[in-house]
């Protein structure tokens, strides 16, 4: 079975700028910006990520937060 949805980036993500997903996790749960966009436009401008990967990564980490 294929993995789908945000965490199908994740094996991409990590390829290309070398850090676990957890390393990224991390930084948005420590941002003080809580909107999704928000968070998005802070990882492409602060840290380099194409719009799909900061996309996929603010998505999956906010999901898993509001499911605690």
């Amino acid at each position: 079975m294929s993995v789908k949805g945000p965490a199908s980036y994740f094996p991409s993500i990590e390829q290309k700028h070398g850090h676990p997903i957890a390393h990224w996790q991390e930084l948005i749960r420590s941002s003080p910006l809580t909107k999704h966009m928000e968070l998005v436009a802070w990882l492409k401008a602060e840290h380099g990520l194409g719009h799909g990967h900061a996309n996929a990564l603010v998505a999956h980490t906010l999901a898993a937060t509001a499911a605690r």
